[in-house]
């Protein structure tokens, strides 16, 4: 537990993530081996991850903003919409089966590894406005399908972003802004979910694991400050085929576990 906190926390500063791509298959092992309850395992690695993702993704952020590189107008006005999705998409996970998940999961990601490695940064970015419609039906979606994972939802956010004109640094930094929110709004809604259905899973509070979230997070948020420093000295084609590449090697490992399961 204590060396996955190290990459997690890298790599959650440096493609804007909340680290819960990782987070949550160690979770889930990790959990496993320790003999938690099956029917639950695989929430208390989401809500958990949800928890750490929170002061990983502040230290991310507040590094990406001296860069300039977070746009904190459609962290507000787009993410509005985010949350409304992580409260419906919390609400739908406790009674979500985790084969189901993981399948669904895995096409999201390898769809989106595609796009990344096939596309190419701009010379110019120029912005084009997200009409209102968009805000609604994308940050309801990214918040709803961000919510049964544990993650942040920049694997989603950043592609999103890069298609209405944003950088990759700055689509990178505004997301690691917006996943701050899915984080905030999912912990609670794992908390409160696993309250109501009155798990009982040792050390915990609701499906939050306390001591897996004292130790990740002295880690994660060190090593977020180095991840977000470093994406802004690495060329910017680079940085969309490494996060791309990185996204074909998650989606593959999840499909691994569906066929496993």
């Amino acid at each position: 537990m204590l060396f996955t906190a190290f990459p997690v926390g890298f790599v959650a500063g440096l493609f804007g993530i909340g680290g819960g791509l990782i987070t949550v298959p160690f979770l889930y092992y990790i959990f496993n081996s320790l003999g938690v309850d099956q029917q639950y395992l695989m929430h208390l690695a989401v809500g958990t991850s949800f928890a750490i993702i929170i002061p990983t993704s502040t230290v991310s952020v507040l590094t990406h903003h001296k860069f300039k590189a977070v746009d904190f107008e459609i962290v507000k006005n787009y993410g509005l919409f985010v949350v409304i999705g992580v409260v419906l998409g919390t609400i739908f996970a406790a009674s979500l089966k985790t084969k189901t998940l993981i399948l669904f999961f895995s096409i999201v990601i390898l769809l989106l590894s595609i796009y990344l490695l096939l596309l190419k940064e701009k010379e110019k970015s120029i912005i084009i406005p997200i009409k209102l419609h968009l805000k609604i039906i994308l940050g309801t979606f990214v918040g709803f399908i961000s919510a049964p994972m544990g993650i942040g939802g920049a694997i989603m956010n950043v592609p999103i972003l890069k298609f209405f004109g944003y950088s990759i640094n700055r689509a990178i930094g505004s997301a690691a802004a917006i996943g701050f929110l899915i984080s905030v709004f999912g912990a609670i809604g794992f908390l409160i979910s696993g309250s109501y259905l009155k798990t009982n899973i040792p050390l915990s509070v609701g499906f939050l694991n306390i001591p897996a979230f004292l130790i990740f997070i002295p880690i994660t948020t060190f090593m977020a400050r180095i991840g977000a420093r470093t994406v802004h000295k690495i060329d910017k084609n680079k940085i969309s085929k490494i996060f791309g590449i990185f996204l074909l090697i998650v989606a593959s490992k999840f499909l691994y576990e569906y066929l496993k399961i």
